[in-house]
């Protein structure tokens, strides 16, 4: 009885030793945030990353999706190396996140700062971003075929595109489009995807290639014409924006007669260095931002590719993508040497 009873004993005091280790192991897991963090913008304000930043720290506070503040702070020095350099710094800090766009490739190519997306830990593929070809509502071309014969006719480097910055994927798309049309622009970089559309609005240049959710709230005014979209399919979305037309109704620009196509990446990074813990909070965390309907209503009025990845899948894609920039920039000739 007594040895039974020592057995039971025993046993009892290994199950509590189970039960407390699993309840540490759980603890551990449940990594979170224990101070305000910080979500760098490598781009300028009023543009598609920042919009982005801004949307997800909104839907955060409002689902209350994490106890400590989300922090957007913009750093778009030197094409966004200023951003990707901080965040390349701040090894093993899991209090730091990074919206990146297809400046994560761009950008050290065509500077030669020491930065490579590997140099940081990727968390989530948000979304892809569409371009679309805008020019100004009171102009007469009525689609991409014609605007474009007018740039041919009137001259090498008479009419001027403008976009976000310079060697990075407006400029990139600028020159895919003079390659495949024959035609010449005179590009003009401002730092943000906002002062490009209201620059266009302004008439201060001929047309864009701004992303749709950049240019949207002039669109919808009536202030700017989407001619065409750079991908290989129309958008799916069928709801009319302006009295008569949907993100849907804009032809592919291979449709009009554009062979070039290019969508970009947004995506959520931290620095080197951290737990595979504290990126599964953030993975978490991003996957209930996708879930709820402001981010729905946002994909939607932006007219964005809703393709999301994380993990093995995510690092795959990167370095396909990084090859395929690299391929476009040396084309370009906008590598440093």
């Amino acid at each position: 009885m007594k040895i039974a009873a020592q057995a039971r004993m025993a046993m009892s005091k290994v199950a509590v030793g189970v039960i407390a280790a699993a309840a540490m192991a759980t603890a551990q897991a449940a990594w979170e945030p224990t101070k305000p963090v910080e979500f760098v913008v490598p781009a300028g304000t009023g543009g598609g990353a920042d919009q982005m930043a801004r949307l997800i720290q909104g839907v955060v506070v409002k689902h209350n999706l994490m106890k400590q503040p989300l922090i957007v702070v913009n750093k778009a020095g030197g094409a966004g190396a200023e951003g990707f350099l901080d965040v390349k710094g701040a090894k093993g800090d899991p209090h730091k996140l990074v919206v990146t766009l297809s400046n994560l490739f761009t950008t050290p190519l065509a500077t030669g700062v020491p930065f490579n997306w590997r140099d940081m830990t990727p968390v989530s593929m948000m979304a892809l971003d569409n371009f679309v070809l805008w020019v100004n509502a009171e102009t007469p071309y009525k689609n991409a075929k014609e605007y474009l014969a007018a740039v041919k006719a009137a001259g090498p480097s008479k009419m001027k595109m403008g976009g976000t910055g310079s060697k990075q994927e407006d400029q990139i798309l600028t020159v895919g489009i003079e390659k495949a049309t024959g035609t010449k622009f005179i590009y003009i970089p401002f730092k943000g995807g906002g002062e490009v559309a209201v620059q266009l609005v302004g008439k201060h240049i001929d047309s864009t290639v701004n992303n749709p959710i950049e240019a949207v709230a002039q669109w919808r005014a009536g202030q700017l014409r989407a001619l065409c979209v750079f991908d290989d399919q129309r958008m799916p979305y069928k709801a009319k924006i302006t009295d008569t037309q949907a993100w849907g109704d804009i032809p592919t620009c291979k449709e009009a007669g554009v062979p070039t196509a290019y969508t970009m990446l947004r995506g959520v990074f931290m620095p080197p260095g951290v737990t595979k813990e504290q990126t599964d909070f953030y993975v978490a965390l991003l996957k209930k931002v996708r879930e709820t309907p402001e981010w729905k209503d946002y994909m939607e009025k932006g007219a964005f590719n809703q393709t999301s990845m994380e993990g093995e899948n995510f690092s795959k894609w990167l370095g396909t993508a990084e090859q395929r920039h690299r391929e476009l920039m040396k084309e370009a000739g906008f590598i440093a040497n």
